[in-house]
């Protein structure tokens, strides 16, 4: 049995693996396995995965949804992995291999007859059992099937929406990691292509509302500033969008949100990322990070209307309503419209991700009820109402107890019934997990009663259920 220092080793190293993989199966479809280049590949993952099957007794890489797992751990990597990662997903699937398993040492020759089995069948109409076959000699790896999702799930044309907008909601990442790395070194910042980006997400919401905020609930990705920032942009425009704002000022506020926290890049890391709490001196240092999101704006190439909009949301975003936050002004003034806006969307996100110093987060309906109790002091009221309406009484990502014993997602919230979303479920009534198949809770039987109602909301991570797999 691996210990828990060689546990935490293979997780540090699962997506170096799937990487340097993805490496390899790329040269190969270029030279021959034999090739010296396709050799040097093969050495650097014999290298990397060797003396983690030496530890575990064996490694099984799998694909669930739309993510790698290493030994059933999910493996969660930094953005610049993503082009290897959706590679991978796509050869697996075209081959409908669902897992490779590394039983014993690998050498050069057994990853090189993979790779010749590998690349052959794709082109064999029986794809999976061609490559099963033709590595069945090979002692040190096996292969698995990849589980099928039911076809009435996922059609194609909802497959291509979704990778639409995954890669709208992973291209606003890049694009506000990029600025941040920019400001540090101080560069000017072009705003033009933070509106190509927001423009992408505001069509994106005008169409597929559920489907981007399905993304904003998914909390486990590394690099929290980053996907903080891009899920205020998008629950801000979606609020917004709900007020009736024209498309034009909804790009302009999906733009001003995208920067409302950018004065943090002056936070030492240290602070910014300490496990503990903050001391009274890092938390002054905390407090000044709106005045520092002004001075990062301003300094942003082509001063217009935008920029100075988004530099008054800096300043404001945590004012608050009453005025109660933070800064401090001297006179009492009414807080710009945007700030209003953007103030609920970070708090709602800040509240239900696991962040450095909050490791645990908050449940959604959790963290509703927290912000109905600052309804009218700390938050717009009237905003509020609008942003409940928006999310749902339990809002996507909500793991949910139905009155039938079955367990599942909420998926897509209902404005007319807040609280009957659509479920998706994952644990039938007997306990077990199962195919996934939705349900709507506004179903009523023949009596006139509904035929589901929940019972409860449930944490998740108890159930290791994770969001990411359903929801993308």
């Amino acid at each position: 049995m691996a210990n828990k220092e060689s546990r935490e080793e293979v997780f540090k190293k699962a997506k170096d693996i799937v990487n340097q993989l993805a490496v390899i199966i790329r040269t190969a479809a270029i030279h021959d396995p034999g090739n010296i280049a396709v050799t040097t590949a093969i050495e650097k993952f014999t290298a990397i995965t060797n003396p983690l099957i030496l530890s575990e007794g064996e490694l099984v890489l799998e694909l669930g949804g739309e993510f790698f797992y290493l030994n059933e751990a999910r493996i969660r990597y930094p953005l610049e992995y993503l082009p290897s990662f959706d590679f991978l997903v796509r050869e697996f699937k075209k081959r409908e291999l669902g897992s490779i398993v590394f039983r014993n040492a690998l050498k050069s020759e057994d990853m090189q007859s993979f790779l010749r089995a590998f690349i052959a069948s794709a082109s064999s109409l029986e794809s999976f059992e061609a490559l099963a076959e033709e590595i069945a000699h090979v002692s040190s790896l096996g292969v698995g099937r990849l589980r099928k999702i039911r076809d009435e799930e996922k059609t194609e044309g909802s497959s291509d929406v979704r990778k639409m907008i995954k890669k709208s909601y992973f291209n606003a990442v890049s694009y506000t990691r990029g600025v941040v790395s920019k400001i540090k070194s101080g560069e000017k910042v072009n705003i033009k292509k933070a509106k190509r980006v927001v423009e992408s997400m505001v069509d994106l919401i005008l169409e597929e509302e559920q489907l981007l905020l399905g993304m904003t609930a998914i909390k486990d990705y590394d690099e929290y500033t980053y996907h903080h920032s891009v899920n205020v942009s998008i629950l801000a425009v979606a609020l917004a969008q709900r007020l009736g704002l024209s498309k034009r000022a909804l790009t302009e506020l999906g733009l001003v949100a995208l920067f409302h926290d950018i004065g943090k890049i002056e936070i030492p890391s240290e602070v910014l990322n300490k496990p503990t709490s903050f001391t009274d001196d890092e938390w002054h240092m905390v407090q000044k990070h709106p005045f520092w999101g002004v001075r990062a704006i301003l300094k942003m190439r082509g001063i217009d209307a935008t920029v100075a909009r988004a530099a008054i949301v800096a300043f404001e975003h945590h004012m608050y309503h009453d005025l109660s936050g933070y800064p401090k002004t001297r006179e009492s003034y009414e807080l710009d419209f945007y700030s209003k806006i953007i103030s609920l969307a970070d708090q709602y996100d800040g509240m239900t991700s696991a962040r450095v110093y909050s490791r645990i987060p908050m449940p959604p309906d959790r963290a509703l009820s927290l912000m109905m109790e600052r309804a009218g002091t700390q938050l717009d009221p009237i905003l509020f109402k609008f942003f409940i309406n928006m999310i749902g009484v339990f809002p996507v990502g909500t793991l949910v107890m139905l009155d039938s014993k079955e367990m599942g997602l909420v998926y897509q919230s209902d404005s007319a019934f807040l609280d009957r979303p659509k479920v998706m479920v994952v644990i039938n009534s007997k306990g077990e997990r199962t195919d996934r198949y939705f349900v709507d809770l506004t179903e009523k039987a023949t009596d006139g009663k509904f035929q589901r109602t929940i019972v409860k909301t449930l944490d998740p991570n108890k159930y290791r259920i994770n969001l990411a797999e359903y929801l993308l």
